[in-house]
């Protein structure tokens, strides 16, 4: 299954989710990333979704474009921040503070040695994060990402990007 058979899948009420799915895929569609962040984003974005059909299109989508370990990093970007997303939610949301002191003693070794360029290991793990909703997890990526010359363009495209394939996740169930 391919992006555009996943886009013909979608109900009339999803209209501007196919718009939308065409156009953040593309370079001119998510300024400031390349070809290969915007699909690894994408592939991340996917997993973080669990939704078999997403995933599966957004895998034929990229193949032929990532590499095998670009692959295996949105496939760690997604695991990792499953974890660390409801770990860090939870410390950022509880009312009690002194959570916030106390040692996460979690391993999480793939996110300094992520196999690709940290930047975009960075990228894949801000979009997942975006899509599970922890604030904490966004902040420290995008300080990461900017710090490594990500322009507030590429951040928002690679939000855009995550809103879009979890819409699409999101309106398959509804069908």
């Amino acid at each position: 299954m391919s992006i555009q058979a996943l886009r013909n899948q979608l109900g009339e009420y999803a209209k501007d989710i196919k718009l939308n799915l065409g156009r953040v895929l593309e370079e001119d569609g998510a300024p400031s990333l390349s070809k290969s962040q915007i699909y690894g984003i994408a592939l991340a974005s996917a997993y973080a979704t669990k939704h078999p059909d997403v995933i599966t299109a957004t895998r034929a989508e990229t193949e032929g474009v990532l590499s095998e370990a670009e692959q295996n990093a949105a496939k760690a970007a997604a695991t990792v921040m499953g974890m660390n997303n409801v770990y860090y939610r939870f410390v950022h949301l509880v009312s009690d503070k002194e959570y916030r002191s106390m040692p996460a003693n979690l391993r999480m070794n793939i996110i300094g040695n992520p196999g690709v360029e940290k930047v975009d290991f960075e990228l894949m793990s801000l979009a997942v994060s975006a899509i599970n909703g922890c604030g904490m997890c966004m902040d420290a990526h995008v300080h990461e990402v900017s710090k490594a010359g990500i322009n507030k363009q590429g951040v928002q495209s690679t939000v855009r990007i995550a809103a879009t394939i979890n819409a699409a996740a999101q309106s398959l169930l509804c069908a």
